[in-house]
């Protein structure tokens, strides 16, 4: 009997090594990239990388962001108001290189160079949709800034009721 149980208590030391070896050697949710000394916008992992700001996992390039250091560090957003609101509690800020993927041509392009549209259906749900062509409606970048610092978002019900009525 002692030997059966020491037989078991070595299989289950076994097993409970290998699979805290294996849970170790699974791919982790990407959060920033390295080295991206060109800053230019880089590939999302879909299903693999995590919004920087609100952790949420990104689904879609449509509407991401992406902000990057004058170091290089790249950090991803499954959506342009968390980079903003992220980035507003960095000191490099004015530096950073921002791309918006947008929604209207499929493209990156500089944020500071897009126009948002203000009732999107964004991931976190601030209402602004990247667009590179201008259109009825749509704000400057610099205009999303201000709207996130003061909370003027559809995430605000009283901001979204004010704004659609609901």
């Amino acid at each position: 009997m002692k030997k059966i149980f020491s037989y078991l208590l070595v299989i289950l030391i076994i097993v409970a090594i290998a699979i805290i070896v294996l849970g170790q050697s699974k791919d982790k949710p990407i959060v920033i990239e390295k080295g991206n000394l060109a800053h230019k916008p880089l590939p999302i992992k879909l299903n693999k990388t995590n919004d920087t700001e609100c952790a949420m996992l990104i689904k879609t390039e449509q509407n991401a962001a992406e902000a990057i250091s004058p170091d290089g560090k790249t950090w991803f957003f499954d959506d342009p108001g968390c980079m903003v609101k992220w980035l507003q509690k960095r000191d490099w800020k004015n530096k950073a290189t921002l791309w918006v993927h947008t929604i209207d041509t499929n493209k990156w392009i500089k944020a500071q160079n897009a126009h948002f549209n203000t009732t999107y259906h964004s991931a976190m749900h601030y209402g602004f949709g990247s667009k590179e062509k201008e259109g009825n409606g749509t704000i400057s970048f610099e205009e999303m800034v201000q709207r996130m610092k003061r909370g003027e978002t559809l995430a605000n019900p009283k901001y979204r009721k004010k704004i659609l009525g609901e």
